[in-house]
């Protein structure tokens, strides 16, 4: 009985599909235990399938036997046979799915029937989930060879037409149909509806098995054997069709908007499986963005342009200083232009969110937006980043990739941190944007590239230019329309509009009531010098909204993070006079003030305890530019 143990591991080891499994279990109970006859048998209620049988014919199998086995959930002895149900991997089931039962005639005692049914239920399990994760990972190949097809479409009935034969192909299933919820009418249109004049049925949103689903937004799996009251025989009626058996799952947007149901009818070969049930879900996953995309579904929920609009939105230049006004007005104007920008400024100033803001004001906006960090980018990998290679192109190329040009076709580019790129980087980079043709790195076809480019930087590129370590033709093929983003230390009172803009998004993320700001606190972050800028702003807001308690935000609170930068050890540096050190000293701490005072003079003299003229005596004995009326 022992050697049956490492026998039945190596198997599992071996084996990932169940139906290989049988034979050689049961050449294995044969040795290890006084058996006669065996055999597996299987139960997909209403009937029974012979896995597989040592030493008796298939109609001697007593099989009402087994059926008592499954019920007592026991071994289970007569006429010198005995049976014995294996436990199945552990995972939700209904009554409708496969059981199976080893079946033995001879000598054993039920206590070793038991304890060798015990161990290959063990192996069964490894086996079942081996096989589960290849059967996912096929499933999941066929899905992405299906949705490849369903974005070619744009055309509703082309696109539901292709989901519901797709779910009937890797579902081994008779029909699908989609259900889409008109919640404002209170009902559901199903397409395609086989049978139904104008291939449509409509019924009302809480009929039969989708209403439950779409209502609830749980899935549901019913076999007229056990649950046939569940069935709308109604349906059946008006399509002359015959329901057997269901798998409804709902139709769920990305956002979490529930837009219908993915019902699929009688599976070909016993009842729908959980197994079946995920893969449904995932499917329907895939089908709701696909249905996002089409014209004429944004036309029935929504046309698609709201939800373009809704990422513009988001994607806005929050703040009313003169600088923010002015880059949202130079964005505006070049929108829909196809002229390359370069967007420059310290890091954490938005740079990207610019870009964005360029890109989703424009005609590209239903097409791609795609970032690239060329800073992260090996000067090897860039240009099988940026353009593509070939599979066999160079060792790890084990398919074809599509680059980050191809991948933005009809969009946008946003390359940021240009300055970064190497030299033999920028050359490539400039023959692209010259001649609007890719070659992917190990091919020889050329690619026609319509994409618009926009870097950034938070380096002076001028100055690079002028030490050779930037290209002076790329500087001019990029630098087209350039855009400067001001730090937030001289954006005034935008600080605020900043924080409350991002504290309410993340207060809406956390589910909780938006806090407000002390007098205290709103001064605290009014003269914070913001080292990492907007950046450091979104994030202090982000911990704020998942950490402060209370309904309002005090001064204390507010954990900056400081920076080396901040400490102002740079001004100390040994080898400077006295004098010199303390002249320098005195234009940061002026400057200082009269950033933090957003350029009132009269206000900064007042934070440094002096008179305004005595202020400005100071500022012109120190050589610093003054502004007097």
């Amino acid at each position: 009985m022992t050697d049956i143990v490492p026998n039945l591991l190596r198997l599992s080891s071996e084996i990932s599909d169940v139906t290989e499994f049988w034979d050689p279990v049961l050449d294995l109970i044969l040795a290890a235990l006084p058996v006669e006859a065996a055999a597996i048998v299987r139960a997909t209620p209403p009937n029974w399938t012979v896995e597989a049988v040592r030493h008796v014919s298939r109609k001697g199998l007593p099989l009402e036997l087994a059926a008592d086995a499954i019920e007592l959930g026991q071994v289970t002895t007569e006429s010198g046979w005995l049976a014995v149900g294996l436990r199945l991997a552990d995972r939700a089931r209904s009554v409708a799915e496969p059981g199976y039962v080893l079946l033995i005639r001879g000598k054993c005692s039920e206590a070793q029937l038991a304890v060798a049914a015990s161990r290959v239920s063990d192996a069964l399990v490894i086996v079942e989930r081996q096989s589960d994760v290849e059967r996912r990972v096929e499933r999941l190949a066929a899905m992405l060879a299906v949705t490849n097809e369903w974005h070619q479409t744009n055309e509703m009935e082309t696109l539901l037409n292709r989901m519901a034969e797709a779910a009937t192909r890797l579902l081994d299933a008779d029909r699908a149909s989609i259900f889409l919820w008109d919640k404002p009418n209170k009902t559901i249109v199903g397409r395609p509806a086989l049978g139904i004049e104008g291939g449509e049925l409509r019924l009302p949103d809480n009929a039969g098995i989708v209403g439950q689903v779409i209502q609830t937004g749980e899935p549901r799996r019913v076999s007229s054997e056990y649950d046939a009251g569940e069935i709308d025989r109604a349906v059946d009626l008006k399509t002359g069709y015959r329901t057997e058996t269901i798998l409804c799952v709902p139709l769920t947007s990305p956002r979490g908007e529930r837009l219908g149901a993915f019902e699929v009818l009688n599976k070909k070969r016993g009842a729908f499986t959980f197994e079946d049930q995920r893969g449904l879900m995932e499917l329907a996953a895939y089908a709701a963005v696909a249905l996002e995309n089409t014209q004429h579904f944004a036309e029935l929920l929504e046309r698609n342009e709201k939800l373009v609009e809704q990422v513009a939105q988001d994607t806005l230049l929050v703040g009313e200083s003169a600088a923010i006004q002015a880059v949202r007005s130079i964005a505006r104007r070049i929108a829909d232009t196809d002229l390359a920008v370069l967007v420059l400024g310290e890091n954490g100033t938005g740079k990207e969110v610019v870009a964005r803001a360029i890109h989703f004001g424009g005609r590209r906006r239903k097409y791609p937006f795609i970032a690239v960090n060329c800073a992260a980018i090996t000067e090897t990998l860039l240009e099988s980043e940026l353009f593509g290679h070939e599979k066999g192109a160079f060792t790890d190329a084990h398919e074809s990739r599509a680059g980050k040009f191809e991948l933005a076709a009809g969009g946008t580019l946003f390359l940021d941190e240009i300055g970064d790129m190497s030299l033999a980087g920028q050359a490539k980079l400039l023959r692209v944007l010259e001649e609007k043709v890719v070659v992917r790195v190990g091919g020889s076809r050329p690619i026609h590239t319509n994409v618009r480019v926009i870097a950034a930087t938070n380096q002076k590129l001028a100055e690079l230019v002028r030490a050779k370590r930037f290209r002076e033709d790329l500087y001019f093929r990029l630098n087209v329309v350039s855009i400067e983003l001001p730090p937030l230390r001289q954006r005034g009172d935008d600080v605020m509009q900043l924080a409350e803009h991002f504290l309410r998004q993340f207060c809406k993320q956390a589910g909780r009531r938006m806090p407000k700001f002390s007098a205290a606190a709103r001064k605290r972050l009014e003269n914070h010098t913001w080292p990492g800028n907007v950046r450091e702003l979104r994030n202090l807001m982000e911990r704020l909204a998942y950490l402060s308690g209370g309904e309002h935000i005090e001064a204390e609170e507010l954990a900056f993070i400081l920076t080396p930068a901040a400490t102002g050890a740079s001004l100390f540096t040994a080898g400077r006079e006295l004098n010199e050190a303390t002249q320098e000293f005195q234009r940061k701490y002026i400057e200082q003030a009269v950033q933090q005072a957003r350029g009132n003079v009269s206000q900064a003299a007042i934070s440094l305890g002096v008179h305004r003229s005595n202020l400005y005596r100071k500022m012109r004995q120190l050589g610093m530019e003054t502004a007097e009326e």
